[in-house]
């Protein structure tokens, strides 16, 4: 019986391996295989040689399996219309436009005055998205674009931006609707050409020169600043030139000048630091009158 087993399985594998080489030649079919080894015994281990070159149990190829269109289109109420994806598009636009040109401000710090215009752009396009007008199609931007999926991420992309805007205190910069700069912001720009125009002008050689000419200015633009900053009017690019211009009249240059307020400071002081002398003073010339009177007595 072992024996017949044998030669059942050399006969299945001999006609097999043959009609893998020869297409023209005997052509073994899996059923047939199959049949054989029913026949024969169905726990040969024939079966499994059988089966793996079998072209019905054959590995998918794996080409296939990534040619699969993954990204065939949902069913159309799991669409959002025409108009709400033409308003995301136009916000992938402005978005891009938006980072490019902080990105492009940051040294120096100008995305205040560079970059509102497309940030008012961005700020539009997206009240437009996230109002809760019903558009053509009775659909809702908002709902389609912003609350359909855990994420949120044009929520998100939005709300990062619109935090580097807060926190640069951009609004006080810009006036109401991104129209322009404000007057204050131009009025100190101004301040701040005239004062790096005159230190271009004395920086070669002596700086005693540029210390002495530009004084004025450069003490006019603090000023400025002081008043600025107490009125909360400033924003980050009127803070980032200032620190640069300070650094330049004081490290670059090694220019000073001593401020007015620490000259009442300077003399209040001198007073009370000579008073315990002089009261102790007074003291030693009163008690050696009184001792001269005692003597004179006696």
């Amino acid at each position: 019986m072992s024996i017949h087993k044998n030669c059942s399985f050399l006969l299945i594998l001999v006609l097999n391996i043959y009609a893998l080489v020869s297409g023209d030649g005997v052509n073994v079919t899996a059923s047939d295989s199959a049949d054989t080894l029913t026949q024969s015994s169905p726990y040969s281990p024939a079966a499994a040689v059988v089966l793996v070159n079998s072209p019905v149990f054959r590995k998918p190829d794996v080409d296939s399996i990534f040619s699969l269109n993954l990204l065939s289109s949902f069913p159309e109420d799991e669409e959002i219309s025409v108009y709400c994806n033409e308003l995301l598009h136009i916000f992938g636009q402005q978005y891009v436009t938006y980072v490019n040109c902080s990105v492009n401000s940051a040294r120096p710090v100008k995305v205040c005055q560079n970059c509102y215009s497309s940030y008012g752009s961005l700020t539009e396009i997206y009240l437009k998205i996230s109002s809760d007008q019903v558009v053509p199609g009775n659909e809702s931007c908002r709902d389609s674009i912003l609350r359909n999926d855990r994420l949120m991420l044009v929520y998100l992309l939005y709300n990062n931006l619109e935090d580097i805007w807060g926190k640069s205190d951009c609004a006080n910069c810009v006036t109401k609707g991104f129209h322009s700069l404000t007057n204050d912001t131009l009025y100190f720009m101004s301040s701040v050409n005239q004062t790096l125009t005159c230190f271009e002008k004395y920086k070669e050689g002596n700086h005693t020169e540029l210390c002495k000419s530009c004084k004025n200015t450069y003490r006019g633009l603090n000023e400025l600043y002081s008043r600025m900053e107490t009125n909360k009017t400033m924003c980050i690019d009127i803070e980032d030139v200032m620190n640069v211009t300070r650094k330049l009249w004081s490290k670059e240059y090694n220019c000073s000048f001593p401020r007015e307020e620490t000259v009442p400071v300077i003399a209040v002081s001198s007073f009370m630091l000579f008073l315990p002398i002089i009261f102790y003073l007074s003291s030693f010339l009163h008690s050696e009158q009184k001792k001269r009177k005692l003597i004179h007595r006696e």
